[in-house]
C-alpha cells in the first residue's frame, strides 16, 4: 500500500510539473562593441546558457538586435521566435522578440504594435519618446493542456515620461482588445520602480483590467535581488526592479525570481533576467 501510495504521488508529482510554464524576461543588451569584455560576443553563450538551464518555455527579450535574434535561435535549438525590428517592421532595429519552446507551445497568431499614436505604422515614435518602442504579441495553445493565452513583451522608453504613461495606458487597451477574457503574460523592461507612475497604472487596483505583478502573488518568497538593472557593475545598482512578469487572468505564481549569477565576476547583461513559474 506504501509502494502503490509513492506511485501514485509521482504520477500527480509528474503531472502538476507537466502543467506548469516557466517564464522569462531578459533585457540582453544590445551588441555594442564598446562594451569591450562585457560586449555580446563574450558573454551570448552565458546568456543561452542561463535560459536553457532553468527550462524556460516562453522568453520576452529586449534590446536584441537582429543577429543577437540569430544567435539565440541557433543556441536555442528547440525554440522558435517571433518579433520584429523596431525601427522598419522587419530586420531593423532592436526587437522585443519572443522566444518559444516549440515540444510545449504551438503558436497560433502573432504581431506587433508600436507604443505611438499610429500604432500600426512601422517606426513610428511616440509622445515625448526618445527613440521608437514597440509590444510584440503572440497567441498560444499549450500543448500539454490544450489551453489558450496571450504572451506580450516590450520595452518602454528610457526618457520620455509623457511616453512611459502613455505607453502604459496603450498596452493596457490592446491587451483587453487583442487578448478579450484569455489567460495573459505580459514581460518587460519598463524603464520605470513599482512607485512610478506607469506601473501604477498598470498595476491600478480600481481597473478591473488591471495586470498583477507575479513578484508578488509568489507561493514562495521572491528568490534573489530586488533590483534588476546592473548596469556592467559589481552587483544591482539599486533594491527595485524595471524589469518586470505580470499576468491578466486565472494564474497561480508557483515561484519568482532575479537570476544573479556570475561567470568570472561578469553578468551574462546589464540587466538580471527575471524569471516566473506559473501554472492554470
Amino acid at each position: 500500500m506504501k509502494k502503490l501510495s509513492i506511485i501514485i504521488g509521482f504520477i500527480v508529482s509528474v503531472s502538476v510539473q507537466s502543467q506548469e510554464l516557466n517564464i522569462m524576461t531578459f533585457n540582453i543588451r544590445y551588441n555594442n562593441k564598446n562594451d569591450s569584455l562585457d560586449a555580446w560576443p563574450y558573454r551570448k553563450d552565458n546568456a543561452a546558457s542561463q535560459i536553457k538551464f532553468h527550462n524556460v518555455h516562453m522568453l520576452g527579450v529586449q534590446e536584441a538586435l537582429h543577429d543577437q535574434v540569430m544567435d539565440l535561435s541557433q543556441s536555442l535549438s528547440q525554440y522558435k521566435y517571433t518579433g520584429v525590428g523596431r525601427d522598419d517592421g522587419k530586420t531593423k532595429g532592436e526587437y522585443s522578440a519572443i522566444f518559444y519552446d516549440t515540444t510545449r507551445l504551438k503558436l497560433i497568431e502573432s504581431s506587433t504594435f508600436w507604443l505611438s499614436l499610429t500604432p500600426e505604422v512601422p517606426g513610428s515614435k511616440g509622445w515625448d519618446a526618445n527613440i521608437t518602442r514597440i509590444v510584440t504579441w503572440a497567441k498560444f495553445r499549450d500543448l500539454s493542456n490544450k489551453k489558450i493565452f496571450f504572451f506580450f513583451n516590450t520595452h518602454f522608453d528610457h526618457i520620455g515620461q509623457e511616453a512611459r504613461r502613455e505607453s502604459a495606458k496603450l498596452l493596457k487597451r490592446k491587451v483587453k482588445e487583442i487578448a478579450g477574457a484569455d489567460p495573459v503574460i505580459i514581460t518587460g523592461d519598463f524603464n520605470a520602480h513599482p512607485s512610478d507612475e506607469p506601473i501604477k497604472i498598470l498595476l491600478d487596483e480600481k481597473d478591473k483590467d488591471k495586470f498583477i505583478d507575479t513578484k508578488a502573488i509568489s507561493v514562495t518568497p521572491h528568490y534573489g535581488p530586488q533590483g534588476t538593472f546592473n548596469g556592467f557593475a559589481s552587483k544591482e545598482r539599486d533594491n527595485e526592479p524595471i524589469d518586470f512578469i505580470f499576468i491578466k487572468g486565472k494564474w497561480k505564481v508557483k515561484q519568482h525570481a532575479t537570476l544573479s549569477q556570475t561567470w568570472g565576476g561578469r553578468f551574462s547583461s546589464d540587466h538580471f533576467p527575471v524569471f516566473a513559474r506559473l501554472s492554470f
